[in-house]
């Protein structure tokens, strides 16, 4: 699990692309502090697993289903990426909760500046927009942001930035046309599911008969070894 709060930029050092899926290495820092193999860290949004490093460098294998959901098949060597390590239990949670699974991509329609704020808008799917409100939260490109405005009959949601959050991220590096990674609430997609599930789910889970209809017991613990 992610936060959406970036620490840092990584760069693209070699893509060795496959028919459908690919090896990156990127260039970092900051979070090869503590790094093991096996350890997860957020590439432009994505929860990528490190396969190998050095004191500079990380690689990471990226799967067919990947490549075809995420921004990553437009990437080339020299590309900024936003990384962030798995969150830490020690650390504060200063953005949301960000499972690293992206749902889909966008594409930045329009950049206007008003005063010290940058404007992006960015257009998305329907199935994407029906998650997204106004004042929820929305993982761009890994970042953990707020939505300003929401144009539903357009698909297009609009957000807006601080200069430090422009500096210290990829968004700097942004202009129109750009494709970039989309993770929406996560809360707010079981609560759509929960509320739209077909009838005809419903009534394949309502017969489905439980294993066990004697609920929960001490007696069923102890048998399961939770006793």
């Amino acid at each position: 699990m992610f936060t959406g709060i970036i620490e840092e930029l990584g760069k693209i050092t070699c893509i060795k692309n496959e028919s459908v899926s690919a090896k990156i290495s990127i260039s970092a820092h900051k979070v090869l502090e503590d790094v093991a193999i096996g350890d997860s860290i957020a590439v432009n949004g994505i929860c990528l697993t490190v396969t190998s490093f050095t004191k500079d460098c990380f690689q990471a294998d990226v799967m067919p289903q990947t490549m075809r959901k995420s921004s990553l098949s437009a990437v080339t060597k020299n590309s900024f990426v936003n990384l962030e390590r798995a969150m830490s239990v020690s650390k504060r949670f200063g953005g949301h909760i960000v499972s690293g699974h992206i749902d889909g991509t966008g594409i930045i329609t329009n950049i206007k500046t008003e005063e010290n704020a940058v404007w992006f808008s960015i257009k998305a799917t329907s199935d994407l927009m029906k998650t997204i409100i106004e004042r929820g939260s929305i993982t761009i490109d890994g970042i953990s942001l707020t939505v300003a405005k929401v144009d539903y009959s357009q698909n297009v949601f609009e957000v807006s930035t601080i200069p430090h959050t422009r500096e210290v991220t990829n968004l700097k590096y942004k202009k129109r046309g750009d494709l970039v990674n989309l993770e929406t609430d996560i809360i707010g997609k079981y609560v759509y599911h929960l509320m739209n599930i077909p009838n005809d789910t419903i009534n394949a889970m309502d017969n489905v008969k439980p294993v066990n209809n004697k609920g929960l017991s001490l007696d069923f613990l102890a048998s399961n070894g939770f006793l």
